[in-house]
């Protein structure tokens, strides 16, 4: 949709604490990226501040970052394909690249039927084992603005300044955690209407087609991986304070609100699939 107003926030965040030359302000797309598949489908907007994500039934499209990381912060503003978005998938995610033993952190956004409020679908894979989904019903304020900033810390998932998911590490129980490998920053559209709306009952509508997803204010702060070893311990990494070891109370009171009243699926409490509860899950995360 291009010269659609861009929106105030979907802003995106991965806090995950791991150890990267420190990069620390919005980015233009070409510094920190670059298209990893389909270059036809995405193109740069404002100058290369922001990029337009284009699926049709040619293709979806995907890019990621130039360079991997340990720790930090990552966050993009994201502006979710409007209306009727059945069967799509808007990605952001943060992998090793490793195929056995893959750490990997998820958001993907699930669309619906025109109306509806869109699904956030998280999940995180530790040395290779993943199927730990957990799924939250969005209200979005406004898809033809930028309503949502994500970001990863810790690794906690924010959406708009709000944790929604914390992955705590209790690696001193015996529970993969994933911190050992670096891992790049990525970003897809794709079609994906065998599961994505309601199962797989709502079918994408090709009739709506093209759908669109907008990314700008590219933002990653940390220490790049084999980059200089003085950067993990260099007392300027904000994102290794006290204060980004835990939420603060006021996070911590909102964290749970999101969970009491948007979350829908949780791994944890689902016995048909764990009739064992997963060991992570008894430990608290």
């Amino acid at each position: 949709m291009a010269g659609s107003v861009w929106w105030p926030g979907l802003i995106l965040c991965f806090l995950a604490l791991f150890s990267l030359t420190v990069i620390a302000r919005p980015a233009t797309f070409l510094q920190d990226f670059r298209v990893t598949w389909s270059d036809s489908h995405i193109r740069q907007i404002e100058g290369g501040n922001a990029v337009q994500l284009v699926l049709d039934q040619n293709s979806g499209c995907g890019f990621g970052s130039k360079y991997r990381y340990l720790f930090g912060r990552m966050s993009m503003k994201i502006k979710l394909v409007p209306g009727d978005s059945a069967g799509t998938v808007t990605a952001f995610y943060m992998n090793s690249d490793t195929d056995t033993v893959r750490d990997e952190l998820d958001f993907e956004f699930l669309g619906n039927r025109s109306g509806q409020p869109y699904t956030v679908q998280t999940n995180v894979y530790a040395h290779g084992k993943g199927d730990r989904e957990q799924r939250i019903k969005m209200v979005v304020r406004s898809l033809r603005r930028f309503p949502h900033l994500l970001h990863y810390v810790e690794p906690s998932y924010y959406v708009d300044d709000v944790p929604i998911r914390v992955y705590k590490n209790n690696e001193a129980k015996g529970i993969p955690f994933p911190k050992f490998q670096p891992m790049g920053v990525y970003s897809t559209l794709w079609e994906a209407d065998d599961w994505a709306t309601r199962g797989g009952l709502e079918k994408i509508d090709w009739s709506k087609a093209p759908f669109y997803a907008y990314y700008k204010d590219f933002d990653i702060e940390g220490c790049v991986a084999q980059g200089p070893t003085s950067c993990a311990s260099n007392p300027n990494n904000w994102w290794e304070g006290a204060a980004y070891q835990q939420l603060n109370p006021d996070q911590a009171r909102r964290y749970h609100w999101v969970r009491m009243n948007h979350m829908i699926y949780d791994y944890c409490t689902d016995k048909a699939r764990y009739p064992v509860t997963p060991p992570e899950c008894v430990a608290g995360i």
